[in-house]
């Protein structure tokens, strides 16, 4: 199912993305700017933890925690990676059995890696303001 959304509706797309998939990993796939960033940061703000997230773009990986202090989850920016080697490197399988939240942006850098239980939500820009989501259990060819 496709949603389309502006930037003004992505609480309500937040809410749909919790309710609808069926992994607390989650792939972001989308051209640079798509707003694969602005859409964990409010799945992070709305999951407990505060308004403080960024990309990960030069550190990789950017740790969440709860207002309580626990691990929320864990924010991946696989951008710049050579090869997934990178990604086993700085201990991604860890990670990705934590039980905590997991945020990847450009997991087709690493597609090997990615657990078949992930979900895959697809951002396309239709326009300026306006953006198409879509996931899927399965990474789309």
């Amino acid at each position: 199912m496709n949603k389309t959304y502006t930037q003004a509706q992505i609480t309500d797309v937040v809410q749909y993305l919790l309710k609808e998939s069926e992994s607390k990993i989650l792939c972001f796939h989308g051209d640079m700017g798509a707003g694969k960033t602005t859409l964990i940061k409010a799945l992070v703000k709305e999951l407990g933890g505060g308004t403080i997230s960024s990309s990960p773009t030069f550190g990789i990986v950017n740790e969440y925690h709860h207002h309580s202090g626990e691990v929320l989850g864990y924010h991946f920016d696989f951008y710049r990676l050579e090869d997934e080697m990178e990604a086993l490197d700085i201990g991604l399988e860890e990670y990705l059995y934590s039980g905590a939240w997991i945020f990847m942006e450009w997991p087709e850098k690493i597609p090997s890696l990615i657990p078949s239980n992930a979900t895959h939500i697809y951002i396309t820009i239709i326009d300026e303001i306006t953006r198409s989501l879509k996931l899927s259990n399965a990474p789309e060819a």
